[in-house]
């Protein structure tokens, strides 16, 4: 599962608001331009972020295999038909094109998270998003950076008891009940849990975040993330 990793590559050096501004202006650039050369472009500036960041594109791939099957599927189902020819190419390659625009984003956050503390990310969020809204935004985003890993834990230990049990000699619809079900259960006990340590430990909606500070290095990142966003101008030219 990606989680921070500490290191000492460029990636980690980074201001994780120049970091941000990165991912947020690849969604933008690979949303708006839907082009072959734009789509390629983009996976390989995806690529030269892992590789700075130290990181194998195919243990990436692992990590987020499940959505990548997931996506895998989408353009198989948009190109049923019907009735005869009963398989449409068209729709299915422009499902295609859709779902290669989430590969380099993706593979962007991952490097995210993988060179960026949670405390940092708070720090960042509450800068960009002032007041209340950034804090409720800053502590929402470290508890679903911290808890996700933990909750897909959880389902993976429902899975296997279930496999122990012979679970999987019941029909699909019910294996997938019980582990929805079960593994609901578990979220919401460990959110009570969380919710009364937090209370316990006297949780402060303002506590003392870690300092940023934009360094030399960070200027040519923040000047690429701005390129990115504004990149659709480029068709009113």
């Amino acid at each position: 599962m990606l989680s921070y990793r500490p290191g000492d590559t460029v990636v980690h050096r980074l201001d994780p608001r120049s970091k941000l501004l990165v991912q947020f202006g690849l969604a933008v650039a690979v949303v708006a331009h839907s082009t072959a050369p734009w789509l390629v472009g983009a996976t390989l500036f995806s690529l030269l972020v892992l590789a700075a960041a130290r990181l194998s594109p195919l243990a990436v791939c692992r990590s987020y295999r499940i959505v990548l099957a997931v996506l895998a599927f989408a353009p198989l189902i948009a190109g049923v038909a019907l009735g005869p020819p009963w398989f449409r190419v068209e729709p299915a390659l422009r499902s295609a094109r859709l779902v290669a625009r989430v590969v380099p984003v993706l593979f962007v956050s991952a490097a995210y998270l993988t060179t960026t503390p949670v405390r940092e990310t708070r720090a960042a969020v509450q800068r960009l998003v002032p007041g209340k809204p950034g804090q409720l935004l800053g502590v929402g985003m470290a508890l679903v950076v911290r808890l996700f890993p933990v909750v897909l834990g959880d389902v993976r230990e429902v899975r296997d008891a279930m496999l122990a049990r012979g679970g999987q000699r019941r029909p699909a619809w019910v294996r997938a009940r019980l582990l929805a079900v079960r593994s609901l259960d578990r979220t919401l006990a460990r959110s009570d849990r969380l919710s009364a340590a937090l209370r316990a430990r006297c949780f402060a909606w303002n506590p003392t975040l870690p300092p940023l500070s934009f360094e030399r290095r960070d200027y040519p990142v923040l000047a690429v993330g701005i390129a990115l966003a504004l990149s659709p101008a480029t068709a009113l030219l």
